[in-house]
Protein backbone atom coordinates (compact mmCIF):
# COMPACT_ATOMS: atom_id res chain seq x y z
CA UNK A 1 0.00 0.00 0.00
CA UNK A 2 1.55 3.20 -1.20
CA UNK A 3 0.92 6.76 0.53
CA UNK A 4 1.23 8.13 -2.58
CA UNK A 5 -1.61 6.61 -4.74
CA UNK A 6 -4.20 7.17 -1.39
CA UNK A 7 -2.98 10.97 -2.04
CA UNK A 8 -3.85 11.00 -5.47
CA UNK A 9 -7.11 9.52 -5.22
CA UNK A 10 -8.17 11.35 -2.14
CA UNK A 11 -7.35 14.86 -4.25
CA UNK A 12 -9.18 13.42 -7.05
CA UNK A 13 -12.30 12.98 -5.06
CA UNK A 14 -12.05 16.08 -3.42
CA UNK A 15 -11.90 17.86 -7.04
CA UNK A 16 -14.83 15.79 -8.57
CA UNK A 17 -17.08 16.33 -5.53
CA UNK A 18 -15.96 20.26 -5.14
CA UNK A 19 -15.78 20.68 -8.90
CA UNK A 20 -20.43 20.52 -9.30
CA UNK A 21 -21.39 23.17 -8.02
CA UNK A 22 -24.37 21.40 -6.83
CA UNK A 23 -22.70 19.93 -4.37
CA UNK A 24 -20.77 22.83 -2.50
CA UNK A 25 -24.12 24.02 -0.61
CA UNK A 26 -24.94 20.25 0.17
CA UNK A 27 -21.81 19.49 1.77
CA UNK A 28 -21.19 23.58 3.34
CA UNK A 29 -24.60 25.31 3.59
CA UNK A 30 -27.48 22.30 3.97
CA UNK A 31 -25.95 20.83 7.69
CA UNK A 32 -26.93 24.06 9.04
CA UNK A 33 -29.90 24.98 7.83
CA UNK A 34 -30.87 22.27 8.42
CA UNK A 35 -29.84 22.05 11.82
CA UNK A 36 -31.54 25.49 12.33
CA UNK A 37 -34.65 24.05 10.63
CA UNK A 38 -35.03 20.72 12.79
CA UNK A 39 -33.98 22.69 15.96
CA UNK A 40 -36.99 24.80 16.14
CA UNK A 41 -39.50 22.61 14.45
CA UNK A 42 -38.71 19.15 16.05
CA UNK A 43 -40.34 20.60 19.64
CA UNK A 44 -42.06 18.71 22.26
CA UNK A 45 -42.61 21.91 24.13
CA UNK A 46 -46.36 23.66 25.02
CA UNK A 47 -46.13 27.03 24.87
CA UNK A 48 -49.33 28.50 23.36
CA UNK A 49 -52.95 26.44 24.55
CA UNK A 50 -55.59 27.93 22.20
CA UNK A 51 -58.54 28.00 24.79
CA UNK A 52 -62.64 28.26 24.26
CA UNK A 53 -64.58 28.71 27.67
CA UNK A 54 -68.13 28.59 28.09
CA UNK A 55 -69.33 30.17 31.51
CA UNK A 56 -72.55 29.16 32.63
CA UNK A 57 -72.33 30.43 36.05
CA UNK A 58 -71.05 33.66 35.42
CA UNK A 59 -70.54 34.38 38.96
CA UNK A 60 -67.41 35.42 40.81
CA UNK A 61 -66.12 31.64 40.90
CA UNK A 62 -66.38 31.18 37.25
CA UNK A 63 -64.58 34.17 36.91
CA UNK A 64 -61.66 32.98 39.50
CA UNK A 65 -61.41 30.10 36.86
CA UNK A 66 -60.94 32.61 33.71
CA UNK A 67 -58.71 34.43 35.53
CA UNK A 68 -56.59 31.33 36.57
CA UNK A 69 -56.32 30.51 32.92
CA UNK A 70 -55.78 33.94 32.06
CA UNK A 71 -52.93 34.23 34.37
CA UNK A 72 -51.44 31.43 33.07
CA UNK A 73 -49.35 32.06 30.35
CA UNK A 74 -49.51 28.73 28.86
CA UNK A 75 -53.59 29.44 28.23
CA UNK A 76 -54.37 31.54 25.81
CA UNK A 77 -58.53 32.32 25.99
CA UNK A 78 -59.33 33.15 22.40
CA UNK A 79 -63.41 32.30 22.49
CA UNK A 80 -65.90 32.27 24.73
CA UNK A 81 -69.43 31.55 22.74
CA UNK A 82 -73.00 31.35 24.53
CA UNK A 83 -73.69 27.93 23.14
CA UNK A 84 -71.73 24.90 23.76
CA UNK A 85 -72.60 23.28 21.04
CA UNK A 86 -69.91 26.06 19.28
CA UNK A 87 -67.18 24.44 20.84
CA UNK A 88 -67.91 20.85 18.37
CA UNK A 89 -66.80 23.15 15.44
CA UNK A 90 -64.56 25.07 16.94
CA UNK A 91 -62.46 21.83 17.99
CA UNK A 92 -63.12 20.25 14.67
CA UNK A 93 -62.02 23.41 12.89
CA UNK A 94 -59.40 23.58 14.78
CA UNK A 95 -59.25 26.85 15.96
CA UNK A 96 -59.02 26.04 19.72
CA UNK A 97 -57.36 23.32 21.53
CA UNK A 98 -59.19 22.64 24.67
CA UNK A 99 -62.99 24.19 25.62
CA UNK A 100 -63.98 24.76 29.40
CA UNK A 101 -67.76 24.63 29.76
CA UNK A 102 -68.25 25.68 33.48
CA UNK A 103 -71.98 24.16 34.34
CA UNK A 104 -74.67 26.76 35.91
CA UNK A 105 -74.35 25.15 39.95
CA UNK A 106 -70.67 25.67 39.77
CA UNK A 107 -70.57 28.36 42.35
CA UNK A 108 -73.77 27.10 44.74
CA UNK A 109 -71.86 23.78 44.75
CA UNK A 110 -68.50 25.09 45.88
CA UNK A 111 -70.11 27.13 48.41
CA UNK A 112 -71.83 24.14 49.98
CA UNK A 113 -68.39 22.40 50.25
CA UNK A 114 -68.81 19.84 47.51
CA UNK A 115 -67.05 18.93 44.44
CA UNK A 116 -67.83 21.00 41.50
CA UNK A 117 -66.94 19.98 37.98
CA UNK A 118 -66.11 21.54 35.05
CA UNK A 119 -66.10 19.84 31.84
CA UNK A 120 -62.91 19.74 29.87
CA UNK A 121 -62.57 19.03 25.63
CA UNK A 122 -59.66 18.18 24.50
CA UNK A 123 -58.39 17.54 20.73
CA UNK A 124 -57.10 14.06 20.95
CA UNK A 125 -56.21 13.61 17.21
CA UNK A 126 -52.44 14.15 18.21
CA UNK A 127 -52.43 12.08 21.44
CA UNK A 128 -48.77 13.31 23.22
CA UNK A 129 -49.95 16.96 23.16
CA UNK A 130 -53.24 16.57 24.35
CA UNK A 131 -51.89 14.56 27.45
CA UNK A 132 -49.49 17.56 27.73
CA UNK A 133 -52.20 19.60 27.45
CA UNK A 134 -54.33 17.83 30.08
CA UNK A 135 -51.68 18.10 32.87
CA UNK A 136 -51.44 21.67 32.16
CA UNK A 137 -54.89 22.27 32.76
CA UNK A 138 -54.97 20.00 35.71
CA UNK A 139 -51.98 22.27 37.05
CA UNK A 140 -54.28 25.81 36.83
CA UNK A 141 -57.20 24.34 38.11
CA UNK A 142 -54.91 22.80 41.57
CA UNK A 143 -53.69 26.11 41.82
CA UNK A 144 -57.39 27.46 41.83
CA UNK A 145 -58.61 24.66 44.67
CA UNK A 146 -55.79 25.56 46.96
CA UNK A 147 -56.85 29.33 46.30
CA UNK A 148 -60.70 28.45 46.77
CA UNK A 149 -59.57 25.99 50.48
CA UNK A 150 -57.60 29.39 51.61
CA UNK A 151 -60.92 31.14 51.29
CA UNK A 152 -63.66 28.93 52.69
CA UNK A 153 -61.66 27.62 55.23
CA UNK A 154 -59.53 30.65 56.25
CA UNK A 155 -58.34 28.81 60.17
CA UNK A 156 -54.78 27.45 59.44
CA UNK A 157 -54.86 23.76 59.67
CA UNK A 158 -51.98 22.01 60.70
CA UNK A 159 -51.34 18.39 59.91
CA UNK A 160 -48.23 15.91 58.48
CA UNK A 161 -47.24 15.89 54.66
CA UNK A 162 -44.69 15.15 52.13
CA UNK A 163 -43.44 17.19 50.34
CA UNK A 164 -41.20 16.24 47.22
CA UNK A 165 -38.53 18.63 46.70
CA UNK A 166 -37.55 18.38 42.56
CA UNK A 167 -34.32 18.98 40.97
CA UNK A 168 -33.91 18.29 36.92
CA UNK A 169 -30.00 17.16 36.07
CA UNK A 170 -28.93 18.03 32.85
CA UNK A 171 -31.71 20.03 32.14
CA UNK A 172 -33.32 22.02 34.27
CA UNK A 173 -36.04 23.71 32.59
CA UNK A 174 -36.99 20.62 30.73
CA UNK A 175 -36.31 22.06 27.58
CA UNK A 176 -36.95 19.87 24.26
CA UNK A 177 -33.95 20.90 22.31
CA UNK A 178 -31.65 20.17 24.82
CA UNK A 179 -32.60 16.67 23.88
CA UNK A 180 -33.17 16.85 20.17
CA UNK A 181 -30.75 18.88 19.03
CA UNK A 182 -27.47 16.52 19.80
CA UNK A 183 -29.71 14.05 18.31
CA UNK A 184 -30.57 15.83 15.04
CA UNK A 185 -26.38 16.51 15.07
CA UNK A 186 -25.72 13.17 14.84
CA UNK A 187 -28.91 12.36 12.20
CA UNK A 188 -27.57 15.07 9.48
CA UNK A 189 -23.88 13.43 9.57
CA UNK A 190 -25.48 10.04 9.04
CA UNK A 191 -27.99 11.30 6.06
CA UNK A 192 -25.43 13.61 4.17
CA UNK A 193 -22.37 11.22 4.49
CA UNK A 194 -24.39 8.09 3.43
CA UNK A 195 -25.94 10.04 0.74
CA UNK A 196 -22.38 10.89 -1.26
CA UNK A 197 -21.02 7.91 -0.08
CA UNK A 198 -23.54 5.18 -1.76
CA UNK A 199 -23.10 7.09 -4.94
CA UNK A 200 -19.10 7.46 -4.89
CA UNK A 201 -19.21 3.86 -6.82
CA UNK A 202 -21.90 4.76 -9.68
CA UNK A 203 -20.91 8.13 -9.90
CA UNK A 204 -17.56 6.63 -11.72
CA UNK A 205 -19.44 4.52 -13.64
CA UNK A 206 -22.00 6.57 -15.04
CA UNK A 207 -18.55 9.04 -15.68
CA UNK A 208 -16.74 6.28 -17.90
CA UNK A 209 -14.03 6.23 -15.66
CA UNK A 210 -14.40 3.09 -13.68
CA UNK A 211 -12.70 1.10 -15.74
CA UNK A 212 -9.83 3.46 -15.87
CA UNK A 213 -9.45 3.45 -11.59
CA UNK A 214 -9.62 -0.61 -12.36
CA UNK A 215 -6.37 -0.44 -14.75
CA UNK A 216 -4.54 1.68 -12.22
CA UNK A 217 -2.18 0.01 -9.97
CA UNK A 218 -4.60 1.13 -7.34
CA UNK A 219 -5.29 -2.21 -4.76
CA UNK A 220 -8.44 -2.87 -3.53
CA UNK A 221 -8.00 -1.15 -0.41
CA UNK A 222 -6.14 2.20 -1.42
CA UNK A 223 -9.14 2.23 -3.77
CA UNK A 224 -11.32 2.36 -0.46
CA UNK A 225 -9.64 4.11 2.01
CA UNK A 226 -9.30 7.16 -1.10
CA UNK A 227 -12.86 6.96 -1.38
CA UNK A 228 -13.86 7.05 1.88
CA UNK A 229 -10.93 9.41 3.65
CA UNK A 230 -12.16 12.13 2.02
CA UNK A 231 -15.98 11.77 3.22
CA UNK A 232 -13.92 10.86 6.70
CA UNK A 233 -13.10 14.04 6.41
CA UNK A 234 -16.05 16.33 5.44
CA UNK A 235 -17.78 14.50 7.90
CA UNK A 236 -15.69 16.02 10.65
CA UNK A 237 -15.55 19.28 9.61
CA UNK A 238 -19.63 19.21 9.09
CA UNK A 239 -19.99 17.70 12.93
CA UNK A 240 -17.41 20.46 14.05
CA UNK A 241 -19.58 22.91 12.57
CA UNK A 242 -22.91 21.77 13.85
CA UNK A 243 -21.50 21.37 17.27
CA UNK A 244 -20.60 24.72 17.59
CA UNK A 245 -23.54 25.95 15.85
CA UNK A 246 -25.57 24.26 18.22
CA UNK A 247 -23.66 25.16 21.41
CA UNK A 248 -23.60 28.85 20.00
CA UNK A 249 -27.22 29.36 17.88
CA UNK A 250 -29.81 26.85 20.64
CA UNK A 251 -27.18 26.83 23.79
CA UNK A 252 -26.60 23.70 24.03
CA UNK A 253 -24.10 22.82 27.08
CA UNK A 254 -21.46 20.96 25.95
CA UNK A 255 -20.23 19.81 29.14
CA UNK A 256 -18.21 16.83 27.90
CA UNK A 257 -14.81 15.98 26.22
CA UNK A 258 -14.83 17.26 22.60
CA UNK A 259 -11.80 14.62 22.10
CA UNK A 260 -13.93 11.92 23.04
CA UNK A 261 -17.14 12.92 20.94
CA UNK A 262 -15.08 13.08 17.74
CA UNK A 263 -13.98 10.18 18.73
CA UNK A 264 -16.95 8.51 18.03
CA UNK A 265 -17.96 10.48 15.23
CA UNK A 266 -14.29 8.51 13.54
CA UNK A 267 -16.55 5.12 14.81
CA UNK A 268 -19.81 5.87 13.77
CA UNK A 269 -18.70 6.77 10.66
CA UNK A 270 -17.14 3.28 10.03
CA UNK A 271 -20.33 2.07 9.62
CA UNK A 272 -21.75 5.01 7.95
CA UNK A 273 -18.98 4.68 5.49
CA UNK A 274 -19.57 0.80 5.27
CA UNK A 275 -22.92 0.94 4.52
CA UNK A 276 -22.87 3.75 2.01
CA UNK A 277 -20.03 2.06 0.20
CA UNK A 278 -22.75 -1.33 0.73
CA UNK A 279 -25.08 0.46 -1.22
CA UNK A 280 -23.15 1.61 -3.79
CA UNK A 281 -21.81 -1.91 -4.72
CA UNK A 282 -25.30 -3.23 -5.36
CA UNK A 283 -26.74 -0.23 -7.24
CA UNK A 284 -26.35 0.47 -10.90
CA UNK A 285 -27.48 4.18 -11.12
CA UNK A 286 -27.28 7.34 -8.58
CA UNK A 287 -31.06 6.97 -8.50
CA UNK A 288 -30.99 3.92 -7.46
CA UNK A 289 -28.47 4.58 -4.35
CA UNK A 290 -30.68 7.77 -3.62
CA UNK A 291 -33.74 5.57 -3.28
CA UNK A 292 -31.82 2.54 -1.51
CA UNK A 293 -30.34 5.06 0.93
CA UNK A 294 -33.77 6.26 2.25
CA UNK A 295 -34.88 2.88 2.22
CA UNK A 296 -31.95 2.31 4.99
CA UNK A 297 -32.57 6.12 6.74
CA UNK A 298 -36.36 5.16 7.48
CA UNK A 299 -35.78 2.38 9.83
CA UNK A 300 -32.43 3.80 11.19
CA UNK A 301 -34.45 7.08 12.46
CA UNK A 302 -37.39 5.21 13.54
CA UNK A 303 -35.50 2.64 15.57
CA UNK A 304 -32.50 4.97 17.22
CA UNK A 305 -34.70 6.70 19.91
CA UNK A 306 -34.10 9.28 18.55
CA UNK A 307 -38.01 10.63 19.13
CA UNK A 308 -39.54 7.07 20.35
CA UNK A 309 -38.66 5.80 23.06
CA UNK A 310 -37.17 2.30 22.83
CA UNK A 311 -38.46 1.13 25.88
CA UNK A 312 -41.48 1.71 24.80
CA UNK A 313 -41.34 -0.81 21.47
CA UNK A 314 -41.84 -4.83 21.45
CA UNK A 315 -38.84 -6.39 23.34
CA UNK A 316 -37.75 -7.70 19.90
CA UNK A 317 -37.48 -4.71 17.98
CA UNK A 318 -35.71 -3.58 20.77
CA UNK A 319 -33.07 -6.30 20.30
CA UNK A 320 -33.22 -5.64 16.61
CA UNK A 321 -32.21 -1.54 17.60
CA UNK A 322 -28.78 -2.76 18.46
CA UNK A 323 -28.00 -3.12 15.26
CA UNK A 324 -28.52 0.48 14.44
CA UNK A 325 -25.29 2.67 14.90
CA UNK A 326 -27.92 5.26 15.33
CA UNK A 327 -28.87 4.12 18.44
CA UNK A 328 -25.68 3.76 20.26
CA UNK A 329 -24.01 7.04 18.52
CA UNK A 330 -27.12 8.87 19.87
CA UNK A 331 -26.15 7.82 23.26
CA UNK A 332 -23.12 8.86 23.46
CA UNK A 333 -23.50 12.11 21.62
CA UNK A 334 -26.46 13.48 23.95
CA UNK A 335 -24.40 11.52 27.31
CA UNK A 336 -21.42 14.04 26.07
CA UNK A 337 -23.31 17.06 25.38
CA UNK A 338 -25.36 17.20 28.03
CA UNK A 339 -24.36 14.86 30.76
CA UNK A 340 -20.33 14.90 30.62
CA UNK A 341 -20.36 11.16 30.39
CA UNK A 342 -16.92 9.97 29.76
CA UNK A 343 -15.57 6.78 28.45
CA UNK A 344 -15.86 4.46 31.23
CA UNK A 345 -19.50 4.64 30.93
CA UNK A 346 -20.24 5.19 27.27
CA UNK A 347 -17.58 1.95 26.42
CA UNK A 348 -20.77 -0.31 25.33
CA UNK A 349 -21.68 2.02 23.08
CA UNK A 350 -18.11 2.56 21.48
CA UNK A 351 -17.50 -1.61 21.45
CA UNK A 352 -20.77 -1.34 19.50
CA UNK A 353 -20.22 1.18 16.92
CA UNK A 354 -16.39 -0.24 16.67
CA UNK A 355 -18.10 -4.45 15.83
CA UNK A 356 -20.65 -2.84 13.87
CA UNK A 357 -18.38 -0.60 11.78
CA UNK A 358 -15.69 -3.70 11.40
CA UNK A 359 -18.40 -6.09 10.14
CA UNK A 360 -20.98 -3.80 7.87
CA UNK A 361 -17.33 -2.14 6.58
CA UNK A 362 -15.98 -5.48 5.69
CA UNK A 363 -18.85 -6.66 3.90
CA UNK A 364 -18.82 -3.79 1.69
CA UNK A 365 -14.97 -4.14 0.63
CA UNK A 366 -15.82 -7.75 0.33
CA UNK A 367 -18.76 -6.76 -2.13
CA UNK A 368 -16.25 -4.40 -3.64
CA UNK A 369 -13.10 -6.81 -4.26
CA UNK A 370 -16.29 -8.67 -6.17
CA UNK A 371 -16.98 -6.16 -8.64
CA UNK A 372 -13.27 -5.68 -9.62
CA UNK A 373 -13.22 -9.27 -11.20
Amino acid sequence: MKGLRIRELVRKEFIQLFRDRKNRPLLIITPLVQLILFGYVVSTDVRDIRLAMVDQSRTVESRMLREAYDANKTFRVILAPEDPRDLEQALLDRRVDMAVIIPPDFSATLRSGQTAEVQILVDGSMSNMASVRISHTLTALKGLNDRFVRELYPQRLEYGRIDGLIRTWYNPNLDSQYFYVPGIVAFLIMLLILLFTSMAIIREREAGTMEQLIVTPLTSSEWILGKTIPYILIAQAQMLAVTLFAVWWFEIPMVGSAPLLFGATCLFLLSTLGIGLFISTISTTQQQAMMTTFFFMVPFFMLSGFVFPISNMPLPVQWFTHLNPLRHFLVIIRGIFLKGTGFEVLWPQFAALGLLGLAVFSAAVGRFRKHLD
